[in-house]
């Protein structure tokens, strides 16, 4: 009766979409069935009266509006994955999208910090006395020391913690589990928190019981509950403001993470499994940033390239 709600289904139940990622599908093919002047629910026949004219239409209705390029691609994306499912399913004979071109996508390549200032970020943010201090050290080593993403910090349970084998439990985009080592000052600084600061936090929980799934949370707020993507964030922007007003990301350190790992001669499939990338081309992205920072590094450095001669 609704092929919009049943391709959403599909995503959340056989591809194990993340709930941001399936907001975020609902919101773009809102907009554009909004666009088209079609209310929910959308039937197969209301789906195939769409045409690749209508479609058009919409794509510069997006450019009109000032969309980044990035945005609109995002959005085609999902209207073409919804015309695929239905043309799967039979409800559709063929997809109008098929033949539409994706804007190109001017690709950066994304910052990532020096070693010095990995150091600085990371004295910053264990600066304080205190149970939060600890935590702080301790969010900020995993970020850096194991490459997560800042929703993948924010679910780690005391259960995913493997403290005799040196082993991290990770659950990543849809639900995917991967396994990266936990040693050295990240494996320190996690124990420091986990025995001496998170006590002191869960207790509390005796002012504002935290909910049932969030008693066995690695990371914790004030009030003794799991400490959220938001607040994993502000933790980062903090450190960064104490450190020469740098800009700090979680997502940053997993890039530098990444980095680094290359730089010190890892090979690009071992940086793809620590990552939980699904495919190698979204790891093919720091071998550039390694190239770059080498081609820098030879201008300053050789005297061929110092006098262009």
């Amino acid at each position: 009766a609704d092929v919009v709600a049943a391709y959403l289904d599909h995503l959340r139940l056989e591809r194990g979409l993340a709930v941001r990622t399936l907001e975020a599908y609902a919101a773009d093919l809102a907009g554009w069935l909004d666009f088209l002047g079609l209310a929910p629910p959308v039937d197969a026949a209301s789906l195939s009266r769409v045409t690749s004219r209508d479609l058009r239409r919409w794509l510069v209705h997006l450019e009109e509006r000032g969309l980044a390029r990035s945005s609109v691609a995002r959005k085609l994306a999902a209207v073409r994955g919804l015309f695929r499912y239905a043309v799967r399913e039979g409800w559709v004979a063929a997809s109008p999208a098929a033949r539409l071109g994706t804007p190109r996508v001017r690709r950066r390549l994304p910052r990532v910090y020096t070693p010095e200032e990995v150091r600085a970020l990371l004295a910053a943010a264990g600066g304080g006395s205190g149970p939060a201090a600890l935590r702080d050290r301790a969010l900020l080593e995993l970020l850096y020391g194991c490459g997560l993403r800042v929703g993948e910090l924010s679910g780690l349970d005391l259960d995913d913690v493997d403290w005799d084998g040196g082993w991290l439990r990770v659950y990543g985009k849809g639900g995917k589990e991967r396994i990266v080592p936990l040693v050295g000052p990240v494996a320190a600084a996690l124990r420091a928190y986990v025995e001496e600061g998170r006590p002191q936090l869960e207790a509390a929980r005796r002012r504002r019981p935290c909910p049932p799934q969030d008693r066995r949370a690695v990371f914790l707020n004030r009030w003794g509950g799991r400490l959220s993507p938001r607040g994993i964030q502000a933790v980062v922007r903090k450190a960064g403001a104490a450190v020469a007003r740098l800009r700090a990301h979680p997502h940053l350190l997993r890039h530098t993470f990444a980095t680094h790992l290359l730089d010190g001669g890892a090979g690009l499939r071992t940086v793809q499994e620590l990552l939980g990338h699904a495919s190698l081309a979204a790891t093919q992205v720091y071998t550039h940033v390694s190239r770059a920072r080498l081609w820098a590094v030879y201008q300053q450095a050789h005297p061929r390239a110092r006098r262009r001669e």
